[in-house]
């Protein structure tokens, strides 16, 4: 992974957005800036230098990881130790105007913030960063690419332990088990999120994780699971039915499909992501089925599940050769059934690639 060149693009970035430091504190972004993969760190970055703060229990790990960045050990945790060398150090930054300090407002609390600054001597200013890290982050160079089709190959196999788990009578929670022992011995770190296996009336909920419930003997079976492989993460959805589906559920499986190809064909560089989103919206409101479509069509994926761009109404982000992004219409009908078809994207320099080669047709079981 290009680290230098990730944390210059930063650099370069901090006239601009008039900081004279930036102060970072979230896992993905100290992940993606440095390769710290460790759960506690603060860095700081400036024109001139990169220090990276951690304590005494990664001392190793950091020393191993942290690319680009000179590590620092500090018995207090990062942010209070990176305002610390920051008092010590004013003199690096120029005397006689006030330094302003970029934060995460978004993943800075309250009392984390307040801490903060109080930390610092007078003369310091906390400033919310506009997300420098997070813009970086959408478009993926080829190593990120490696890792995630990587992801994307692992967890497409999951279905195959699915298929062969889903019964009458089985509990959601022992299909999702089932299918998380088997990611972690083909070697994930984890899941992307908490398995979703929902069955019968519980497929209408839209995030209806592995419960107690029983699989019936009849209905959809929504399955949606994901796994994190050196670091990056997989998403992919699929609805299989129990017995023999009725015209209207094959119908609305079949909008559903039709709805996320329809998104599909508009994803392309230049595109905005909200001309994706209406694609698919546009067929199922052709099927009277778009009120039943209650979430985005997407998002983008990386070191996080959720990451930008968001695909979804209202939303102007143009789509750029290298983005990951997922696709993923569904229909929910409360109290009854709901489907979803979903798979992640590539961004390519003329249209889509379709990172899992999985069969989106209905299975019934």
């Amino acid at each position: 992974m290009d680290y230098h060149g990730r944390q210059r693009a930063i650099q370069s970035e901090l006239a601009r957005n008039h900081l004279d430091p930036l102060l970072l504190s979230s896992l993905p972004n100290l992940r993606y800036l440095c390769g710290f993969s460790g759960t506690a760190g603060a860095l700081l970055i400036s024109e001139e230098r990169s220090l990276f703060f951690t304590d005494g229990r990664y001392l190793s790990q950091a020393r191993e990881e942290v690319k680009g960045s000179k590590v620092v050990i500090a018995p207090l945790p990062p942010l209070l130790a990176a305002a610390g060398w920051i008092g010590a150090n004013l003199k690096v930054f120029g005397r006689g105007r006030v330094l302003k300090i970029g934060i995460e407002g978004e993943h800075l609390s309250v009392a984390a913030r307040s801490r903060l600054a109080r930390s610092l001597p007078s003369g310091c200013r906390l400033r919310q960063s506009p997300p420098l890290v997070e813009r970086l982050r959408m478009v993926k160079d080829s190593e990120e690419l490696d890792s995630i089709r990587a992801a994307v190959r692992l967890g497409a196999g999951l279905f195959d332990v699915a298929l062969r788990t889903i019964r009458p009578g089985s509990r959601e929670t022992e299909v999702a088990a089932e299918m998380e022992y088997a990611a972690h011995r083909a070697g994930s770190s984890g899941m992307s999120f908490p398995t979703i296996i929902a069955a019968g009336k519980r497929s209408a909920l839209p995030h209806g994780r592995a419960s107690s419930a029983r699989i019936p003997a009849r209905g959809f079976v929504v399955c949606d699971f994901g796994v994190i492989l050196s670091g990056y993460c997989s998403d992919m959805t699929r609805t299989v039915h129990l017995g023999r589906p009725s015209t209207e559920q094959r119908g609305a499986y079949q909008a559903v499909r039709l709805a996320q190809q329809a998104a599909m064909a508009e994803v392309r560089p230049g595109a905005r992501v909200g001309e994706v989103d209406w694609a698919g919206r546009k067929l199922l409101k052709k099927e009277g089925l778009a009120r039943y479509f209650t979430h985005s069509t997407g998002h983008g994926v990386g070191l996080e599940i959720h990451e930008a761009p968001r695909i979804a109404r209202g939303q102007t982000e143009v789509l750029e050769a290298g983005m990951v992004i997922t696709i993923e219409p569904g229909i929910y009908l409360p109290g009854q059934w709901g489907v979803r078809i979903e798979d992640m994207v590539l961004v390519t320099g003329s249209g889509c690639e379709v990172l899992a080669s999985t069969s989106t047709e209905l299975i019934t079981i």
